[in-house]
């Protein structure tokens, strides 16, 4: 008995520890695999796969005019991290490109993006699966007429090296967009240095990035970082770009929180850096806040071209 007794409580001293141990961190490819914008959606039309583009684009208030996908004709197009599809949709159906090719490292997303496409009659558009852990891209130098980048950025872990390898595969008369997150957002400095932080008392003793990160794509999203403006033109600038600042978006949830923006400002326990952000703010025909002429919004869009 005394030996069954011991083997007993090395189980659950054993059960124990490994419900302590910390759940392993996914990798870019784990998660965006199991996770994207769509839930794993399946779409059984091409005017469903429609009102959903542009259902998403509504949520993000005039993003369609910072990242068009119409006006492209005759080009060769990149959309890097292209997802679920929702973009190359809009280049088939709004553009009419030479050649359109999307790129990604969730092998379940490119098969839903194929999909996807297939009730768009576009075949012909190229799918490519990237790996994580290697940035150069399978494509010549110079490829590319316009790439597109909507929201990926800012979740690698090597931004330098993919803006280097747009660089080498850009035309020399080529252009990008690139939206990466906004440190000058509502999201941030409302959201989740006041509702989050202090109202929901999240994220206890965590660094702001950190709570920023948990806030965007899910708790479990290994890499979410936001920019500054003069960070992130920094950045392209010592990858051979030239650019500038072509405008932020702002989300639904941005604009339904706030509201609290007095409320916030009232609060002792809000830092500076966010009290002086809110109380700065000024707002536009459309009610948009604005911080120092540009939307509050957490979609920054950069147009860039080589230097």
């Amino acid at each position: 008995m005394l030996k069954e007794a011991r083997a007993i409580v090395g189980r659950l001293r054993r059960v124990a520890k490994a419900r302590l141990a910390p759940t392993p961190a996914l990798t870019n490819t784990e998660y965006w695999t199991s996770y994207n914008v769509t839930s794993h959606r399946q779409f059984a039309s091409r005017e469903e796969s429609l009102n959903d583009l542009r259902w998403r684009n509504a949520q993000y208030l005039f993003y369609d005019e910072l990242m068009p996908c119409s006006g492209h004709d005759s080009k060769v197009i990149l959309d890097y991290g292209c997802g679920p599809g929702h973009d190359l949709v809009g280049f088939y159906e709004f553009s009419n490109p030479a050649r359109l090719v999307g790129a990604d490292i969730s092998p379940a997303s490119l098969k839903e993006t194929r999909e996807r496409l297939q009730l768009h009659g576009g075949d012909s558009v190229e799918l490519v699966q990237l790996e994580e852990d290697k940035p150069r891209l399978p494509f010549e130098d110079g490829t590319f007429d316009y790439i597109h980048s909507s929201g990926v950025i800012h979740h690698t872990p090597n931004p330098s090296a993919i803006l280097k390898e747009f660089r080498r595969t850009l035309k020399p008369s080529g252009t990008a967009r690139i939206m990466v997150y906004n440190y000058h957002c509502i999201w941030l400095h409302l959201f989740v240095a006041y509702e989050r932080r202090i109202v929901r008392k999240m994220d206890a003793g965590l660094p702001l990035e950190e709570s920023f990160k948990r806030s965007t794509d899910t708790e479990e999203c290994p890499i979410s970082r936001w920019y500054r403006p003069e960070e992130f033109l920094q950045l392209c600038s010592g990858s051979g770009f030239t650019g500038k600042l072509a405008g932020c978006a702002i989300s639904i949830n941005e604009m339904e929180i706030l509201p609290k923006r007095y409320q916030a400002l009232r609060d002792l326990a809000l830092p500076d850096e966010h009290r002086e952000f809110l109380h700065g703010l000024t707002f536009d025909g459309y009610g948009r806040p604005l911080w120092k002429s540009h939307v509050a919004g957490i979609d920054a869009v950069y147009e860039l071209g080589p230097a």
